[in-house]
């Protein structure tokens, strides 16, 4: 990601939006290790573009931004999956929604579910994982997974990674990104910040999770493990909508 260039979630489609994050400095996962994870692909070509969370047979949530111009035609999600190209199990779609106050000049409300055209099938390798429900503060240790750049400008990775990761207050969060901490709403939960580690592109949507609850959903940051905090999307402050949707 290009530091201090945020704006650039305005890219849609695949036209190399920026805000699409990966991990940096993470460990690859054991084959059903997370089994709530989804990976988000173009219907066309199986290329995966952002991450998400099945949070039960019928829901993924995910993120806003990762779907402008997009359809339940234009996007499959895949389940079960350990590579980011081969194997799970993939579902069409039967609805996109992206929350009604989406702001993509303020990066807002930066949260999406998406329905499965038909239920999901449970096993070993897919279970779905809680909705946070309460508020989580700083220093609380969480994990972050996704597929793709291992470094700032590098390449994909093929297997899943997952990420060790801390929560920081807001406040904190705010003075740690120059220039960008009004974009820090109550909504929004930060973490990491640690030089070498982080989210990175293509790792949108996907989850921070605390135990077996989804706390967080990746939207946005500045260069990819350059220091500065990761943003997500804060779960139990969209709860209530989320599960509108139902």
């Amino acid at each position: 990601m290009l530091k201090l260039v945020i704006l650039l979630i305005l890219a849609v489609g695949s036209q190399g939006r920026s805000l699409d994050r990966f991990i940096v400095g993470g460990n690859t996962a054991s084959p059903g290790q997370f089994p709530y994870m989804a990976s988000c692909r173009l219907a066309a070509t199986n290329f995966h573009f952002c991450g998400g969370s099945l949070v039960n047979d019928r829901w993924v949530v995910s993120a806003a931004h990762c779907f402008g111009g997009r359809g339940p035609n234009d996007v499959i999600v895949v389940l079960g999956a350990q590579h980011r190209v081969n194997g799970g199990t993939p579902h069409s779609l039967s609805q996109v929604i992206q929350h009604p106050q989406w702001n993509t000049q303020t990066i807002a409300n930066d949260v999406a579910v998406l329905q499965t055209a038909n239920p999901v099938v449970f096993s070993n390798l897919i279970q779905p994982i809680e909705l946070g429900s309460v508020f989580v503060a700083g220093g609380v240790s969480g994990v972050a997974t996704g597929w793709g750049l291992t470094s700032h400008q590098g390449v994909a990775a093929e297997q899943l990674q997952y990420l060790h990761t801390a929560t920081i207050s807001n406040q904190e969060c705010s003075q740690r990104l120059p220039g960008m901490g009004h974009l820090v709403f109550d909504h929004k939960i930060c973490a990491g910040g640690i030089q070498g580690s982080g989210t990175c592109q293509m790792d949108s949507g996907g989850p921070l999770a605390v135990g077996n609850t989804v706390v967080g959903i990746v939207s946005w940051g500045l260069e990819c493990a350059g220091g500065t905090p990761d943003v997500y999307d804060r779960v139990s402050a969209h709860r209530t909508w989320i599960i509108s949707n139902f």
